[in-house]
């Protein structure tokens, strides 16, 4: 059974601040089954967007119960990170968005192993 999105979120929150980190939580979703997203800014102008993994990315050896995988790179302007939230807020309002400000770039989160990850785009 997988935890509430808005107890992930709190768990996700208070293991943030409790790390050193900031976070606060932007936008409230679906109390039950809202989309969780993330973003990351490193306090120097770039940030990066994780969002739900697709369900073929799951792999049962690997045991999270929310997968994320990267939709905007640490290394893109926080611009970019911004404007895919607003299509993503158009496309389900239901979304929530948490935000952490960390200068390392720590997302607190479970990323979809690269070897698993079929939606990031690899250099040829």
């Amino acid at each position: 059974m997988r935890l509430k999105s808005a107890i992930f979120v709190s768990a996700l929150v208070r293991t943030a601040n409790g790390a050193g980190a900031y976070a606060a939580v932007r936008r409230r979703g679906a109390e039950e089954a809202g989309a969780v997203f993330v973003k990351v800014s490193t306090l120097d102008g770039r940030a990066a967007l994780y969002g739900p993994a697709s369900q073929s990315d799951f792999d049962v050896s690997f045991p999270a119960d929310r997968l994320f995988r990267p939709l905007v790179g640490p290394e893109s302007a926080e611009a970019d990170s911004e404007a895919r939230m607003v299509k993503e807020m158009r496309f389900d309002p239901d979304l929530w968005l948490v935000e952490i400000e960390d200068r390392a770039g720590r997302t607190f989160i479970d990323l979809v192993p690269p070897d698993i990850d079929r939606s990031w785009p690899r250099a040829p």
